[in-house]
């Protein structure tokens, strides 16, 4: 039994350096065989045809993530339902089982579909579906410290940090 075990193992390890082998042979045959001419038209950035305009590090908005994010969890949902209407459908399971198998599999995909809703649901009262974010609104609090106070203050540090960079520009 034990030998068994072990040989199976090592026919998992063989498989695996196989496959490491064949994938740094082919990177090194393609390597020695394609041609390597570079130039400044082949060097440019390519993106659908266009040439590049400005600076490569742009910030994107991040409900652009967002927006794909949510796409393709339900995507994925898609995914599942259609093998999951093959499947679950059949006449010859339903009729095997008195209909239980039938029930089965409805109750399983509306306890799927919900679970897909209630993440919708929360996308969607979180704001992440809409386009235009309204602008967050600022608390304000209430002090019983005066505001002269926090005058002086702010006057005493900006007073010292424009010393200190006067002092560090004359050395």
């Amino acid at each position: 039994m034990a030998e068994t075990y072990t040989s199976d193992f090592g026919t998992i390890l063989l498989f695996l350096v196989g496959g490491a082998i064949f994938v740094v042979i082919g990177l090194l045959t393609a390597k020695l065989i394609r041609p390597s001419r570079p130039n400044a038209e082949k060097l440019t950035t390519y993106e659908s045809g266009e040439e590049p305009i400005g600076n490569s590090w742009v910030q994107f908005n991040p409900r652009f993530y967002v927006v794909a994010l949510i796409f393709i969890i339900f995507d994925v949902e898609l995914a599942f339902l259609f093998p999951w209407a093959t499947v679950f459908g059949r006449r010859d399971l339903i009729e095997a089982t008195n209909g239980v198998w039938g029930w089965f599999s409805l109750i399983e995909m509306f306890i799927f579909i919900g679970i897909l809703v209630l993440g919708l649901a929360y996308a969607w009262a979180k704001g992440h579906l809409d386009w235009i974010k309204p602008a967050p609104v600022i608390p304000k609090s209430r002090s019983k410290i005066p505001m002269e106070l926090y005058q002086r203050v702010n006057e005493k540090y900006s007073d010292k940090t424009t010393q200190e960079g006067q002092q560090t520009n004359e050395l």
